[in-house]
């Protein structure tokens, strides 16, 4: 299910229910909370691993840096700010800048302008693309050159890099973990190549190249995985069990070295990504898979 209000207003029934609700299209670390839901998870990294990721590159490169935190004021905003309250722990005050804005908010600039007057190291824009983009436009105009971040989900060429354009986004990161349909560098690859036959065959009329298809093609995979684990039992309990049992499955269409696990304790499938550094007129990956923090 897509989405954090359709699967907040039904998560409750279908935990009472005792329905197997599994790899929520949502990046809220929230859907990972095995205790309150025990039948639900999501799939993606969530906001929160992804700050985590963020932070500790951003601390492997300058362990000193001061950190600036735009933040959306919603549940997807204040994960980017957990995530690196996790890396930082008690050094969070000393060491970070916290700004929010509403996403009714017109405009972030005035918001930008008060985290460079902090004059941190490194910002994290943990907000969506709308304001993403403007980040990196307002970054730009003022002249400032800090290591910046943009959440995964922000990162589509055509929604926020084109909008803003290429050359005032040179030298920002965010994170990935699925292959790129568009990028040469897979063409030859077998698992890629069998995903396009599979489009060309299941789904001619879509656009192989759109990540959305990609991102269920491969959760569909791992779905498939807990399946053949039932063993022909499909009993919903024994479905449940099988999907907290998944240990370092590797998917073709990921990249490689990242694993999917699972565990009745821990409903975060995937906990690692690599980054990629705008360069050019492309995203170019760089550096090795990071593991967000065990919380």
């Amino acid at each position: 299910m897509l989405g954090t209000a359709p699967n907040s207003a039904v998560v409750k029934y279908i935990n009472a229910q005792k329905v197997p609700h599994l790899f929520l299209s949502v990046n809220g670390d929230k859907w990972g909370d095995f205790q309150t839901y025990p039948w639900t998870m999501g799939f993606a990294p969530s906001a929160r691993t992804e700050a985590q990721i963020f932070g500790k590159y951003a601390l492997g490169q300058k362990a000193d840096a001061k950190f600036g935190v735009l933040y959306q004021n919603d549940d997807l905003g204040k994960d980017f700010v957990l995530g690196l309250k996790d890396v930082l722990g008690p050094k969070f005050e000393q060491m970070a800048t916290v700004v929010s804005h509403e996403v009714t908010d017109p405009t972030i600039d005035s918001q930008i302008v008060s985290l460079k007057s902090a004059n941190p190291d490194v910002l994290i824009s943990g907000t969506t693309a709308k304001f993403a983009a403007q980040s990196i436009r307002k970054i730009f105009e003022l002249g400032w050159k800090p290591m910046h971040f943009i959440p995964s989900g922000a990162s589509s060429i055509t929604a926020t890099i084109i909008p803003v354009g290429v050359e005032k986004t040179q030298g920002v990161i965010t994170s990935v973990y699925l292959k790129d349909v568009a990028d040469p560098a897979w063409a030859d690859d077998p698992a890629i190549k069998e995903f396009m036959a599979f489009m060309a065959k299941y789904f001619p009329e879509g656009n192989p190249k759109d990540g959305y298809n990609l991102y269920a093609y491969s959760v569909a995979g791992v779905l498939i995985r807990i399946l053949k684990q039932c063993n022909g039992n499909f009993a919903r309990e024994n479905i449940m069990r099988e999907a907290n049992n998944l240990h370092d499955v590797e998917v073709p269409t990921m990249l490689p070295g990242i694993k999917v696990n699972t565990s009745p304790t821990n409903h975060h499938p995937l906990q690692q990504m690599q980054l990629q550094k705008w360069e050019g007129d492309g995203w170019k990956r760089f550096g090795n898979i990071i593991q967000g923090s065990n919380i």
